[in-house]
């Protein structure tokens, strides 16, 4: 694959993501601090919130994937989206240990970020390469 389409589906991934994102901090704020959920309960409901809307969105325009498998390729998704979510929480929890004062306080939603930008390089190269292929393949 050329490296400008490659990089306009990270752009579009990334958009798509953002949504996610949305999507996923007010699952967590609200669980987190109205409910006050544990924080990785609480990062697990909203991941799996936003995996969900972000099937869809990146199916019909990231990575414009026609496959009638619908229920298989969503179950790829899902996979991808879990070890991203091992990715995430992993991420959390060891910055959390390196950073043990921050992980209490507003900082803890610094961590947040950082864990979900790490999980993004993930997710797209797990589901360009695993849940998407075969729309890739069609579209080169």
């Amino acid at each position: 694959m050329e490296l400008k389409p490659l990089f306009l589906k990270f752009v579009k991934f990334g958009i798509v993501g953002a949504s996610g994102m949305v999507v996923h901090f007010g699952v967590l704020y609200l669980l987190k601090e109205v409910v006050h959920l544990n924080p990785f309960v609480a990062n697990t409901i909203g991941f799996i919130a936003a995996a969900s809307t972000n099937y869809v969105l990146n199916r019909i325009w990231t990575f414009g994937s026609h496959d009638k498998q619908v229920a298989v390729e969503y179950l790829k998704f899902i996979a991808v989206s879990v070890v991203g979510l091992g990715v995430n929480n992993g991420t959390m929890w060891l910055t959390g240990k390196l950073l043990p004062d921050w992980f209490d306080d507003w900082r803890f939603y610094l961590i947040w970020v950082f864990a979900v930008g790490v999980t993004t390089i993930w997710n797209f190269f797990g589901n360009m390469l695993f849940t998407f292929r075969s729309a890739g393949a069609k579209q080169e």
